[in-house]
């Protein structure tokens, strides 16, 4: 006859408990979370990372990617510490050459169409005794990422060296030259940078501004979509954006706020031939309440009712353009 056990105690069957999920305490606590796809080494994204590194390791040697065929359109994962920028496009490379920033390495397509600009790059590139790396296009595709478009040619650049804000103004006063500044507020997409980097060469200004928070940097979209500009045009960086603006405000600095609801239309604008900064806001919010109230005009660009807004980089165009045909026709 068995005994008569404890109320509620375990009788110590072989068999699970119903509903325990398992015999002990062990079994109830499961295997944990899912690895990461890249953390399992069967996973293709676990093969791209092992191939990643190891063509890390081994100094960017040999193919990217190895023999496991990785995602042509993916760059490789940088070694740790790694914050090289790589520069891509004809225009860009050769601008960053001419501008004799110190590159690292030049990486050329396999029968790439050798133009005058390509001739131009390997001549300065042997010059200056840059190592040139010739490699496959699916390479060039990885360095230049999903989305860039590299004509064949690519340049390893150090991380771009930002001036202050008033080294810059300085500057271009010694140089007898009347300021031309764009200050970016809250634009975060590094190609409406680089177009903004573009137009102000383009017009006649003489830099660019950007804060030190929330705000896009000068990465390799930014260089591309400079078309090269990048390497020409300084752009410094604020701590804040506002305290630097009031700066500039007691230098004799006039600061121009773009927004749709301005209240001086450009074309009417009378500030031109003054030294000037204007301020572009993010395509979403616009300019921010205190770059707004530290603004000495707030101007407005005259657009069709059909369309909505501008761009960030287009309307920075539009307001650059307009001040440098304003100080090309003003008496002296």
């Amino acid at each position: 006859m068995a005994k008569p056990g404890r109320p509620g105690a375990s009788k110590g069957g072989k068999g699970p408990t119903k509903g325990s999920g398992g015999k002990n305490k062990r079994s109830l606590e499961g295997r944990g979370p899912t690895p990461k796809a890249e953390d399992r080494a069967w996973h293709p994204a676990g093969k791209r990372k092992a191939a990643a590194e190891r063509y890390a390791a081994a100094g960017g040697k040999g193919r990217p990617g190895g023999s496991q065929g990785g995602n042509p359109n993916r760059a490789p994962k940088a070694k740790a510490g790694d914050d090289t920028e790589t520069v891509t496009g004809r225009n860009s490379v050769l601008e960053a050459l001419r501008a004799k920033i110190p590159a690292t390495a030049m990486y050329i397509a396999q029968r790439v169409e050798m133009d005058d600009r390509v001739k131009e790059m390997l001549s300065i590139a042997t010059h200056r005794e840059i190592p040139v790396l010739e490699v496959t296009r699916p390479e060039l595709d990885r360095m230049a990422g999903f989305d860039g478009v590299h004509q064949g040619v690519a340049l390893k650049v150090p991380p771009y060296e930002y001036a202050h804000p008033q080294d810059l103004l300085e500057q271009i006063i010694d140089r007898g030259q009347t300021p031309l500044l764009v200050a970016l507020d809250g634009v975060t997409d590094p190609r409406n940078l680089g177009a903004i980097i573009r137009s102000t060469a383009a017009f006649g200004g003489q830099g660019v501004l950007i804060p030190q928070r929330r705000s896009a940097g000068v990465n390799s979209a930014a260089w591309k979509t400079s078309a090269g500009a990048a390497a020409r045009i300084p752009v410094a960086i604020a701590p804040n954006l506002t305290t630097t603006l009031k700066e500039l405000k007691k230098q004799g600095v006039f600061v121009l706020g773009l927004d749709g609801g301005g209240d001086v239309s450009l074309p009417s604008l009378e500030l031109a031939d003054r030294p000037v900064v204007i301020v572009v806001g993010s395509e979403g919010k616009g300019l921010s309440r205190l770059v707004t109230e530290t603004c000495d005009q707030i101007v407005s660009i005259p657009i069709s009712a059909a369309t909505e807004s501008l761009n960030a980089g287009i309307a920075a165009s539009v307001a650059l353009y307009q001040v440098s045909t304003m100080r090309a026709v003003a008496p002296e």
